[in-house]
């Protein structure tokens, strides 16, 4: 039978937590019962293990997923199904195939998600993380969205796993097409749009995500990869951990001796397999943790200046 904290569930929801007075001040900590500006609440009290295994991480792997960027209001991947494309199936907009065959209708639903990715503002997880950067030797931020959000909080180096729909490129020759600086102006309901044409090659440009049937970015999949190869703690949030080969990450840490804290308001597949499993919203968990490493509230912190995509 193994002990209370051996799969070391800590369950935090909004304005409650499920452990009892007796389990926190037996094996954990309350991190915020002095920090200005944080609920003071022991919802947010989590294992000293696991805040020293935090403070004390000399590299640390974010894996960041779709629940981070919803928590702004970005709609997910299947959410985006609206107006114009609720008779679509996602999977059949978001391939090569698809945008050979109708490439305004494709080009339509991918700038009318890349105006609600632009209107959304970076939450308090987005923040926490940029902040996290700032007080380890290293931290290897490695995402699965493919909005610029985790920029716009002020991280510097966001390596995007399935790409961005900020960095089009042509679909015949690969130059990257720039984007105006507004924010596309679409109708809620969506609209066919005609793809604008290379400057080089006239071909057409197409959105600068991974679609289904494409390999991921070798680059970006090699630096995900070889960091966690050699981090001591790879964190895990926002994601379901279905999706490989990304899902895969938290495995290949773990084969490395790292450990693993997962962040999410349902249970995952990774459950199993986290050294900590923290049940809650990443915009209420993120801020709570760095508080308890570090003592500061990260969204008190003034705004950094948004790091540009890369």
């Amino acid at each position: 039978m193994t002990s209370r904290f051996s799969r070391r569930w800590v369950s935090c929801t909004h304005n409650e937590c499920q452990n009892s007075p007796s389990q926190t001040a037996e094996h954990g900590v309350n991190p915020l019962s002095s920090t200005p500006g944080i609920d003071n609440s022991p919802a947010h009290a989590f294992p000293a293990a696991l805040v020293a295994a935090l403070r004390e991480a000399r590299h640390i792997v974010l894996l960041s997923g779709a629940g981070v960027s919803a928590e702004s209001g970005v709609p997910t991947f299947r959410d985006a199904m609206t107006g114009l494309w609720s008779r679509f199936d996602p999977t059949e907009l978001a391939t090569p195939e698809a945008f050979e065959r109708d490439p305004e209708l494709v080009w339509g639903w991918y700038e009318w998600r890349r105006m609600r990715a632009l209107q959304a503002q970076p939450n308090p997880a987005h923040l926490a993380i940029a902040v996290m950067s700032d007080h380890l030797p290293q931290l290897t931020l490695v995402t699965q969205n493919v909005d610029d959000l985790h920029e716009r909080a002020g991280s510097d180096i966001v390596i995007h796993l399935h790409g961005s729909l900020h960095q089009p490129r042509c679909a015949t020759c690969g130059r990257p097409h720039e984007f105006p600086d507004e924010i596309p102006n679409e109708p809620e309901g969506g609209r066919r749009l005609p793809p604008p044409r290379c400057t080089r090659c006239r071909g057409l440009i197409r959105p600068g995500v991974v679609w289904f049937g494409e390999s991921l970015p070798e680059g970006a999949f090699y630096q995900a990869q070889e960091a966690a190869e050699n981090c001591d703690l790879l964190i895990s949030v926002g994601t379901y951990s279905l999706v490989y080969p990304a899902a895969g990450l938290p495995h290949l840490a773990k084969a490395h001796g790292s450990q693993l804290i997962q962040i999410n308001p349902q249970p995952t597949n990774l459950d199993g397999h986290a050294t900590w499993n923290v049940t809650g919203a990443a915009g209420q968990i993120l801020p709570a943790l760095v508080a308890a490493a570090w003592e500061i509230d990260p969204c008190a912190v003034p705004p950094r200046r948004p790091a540009r995509l890369r």
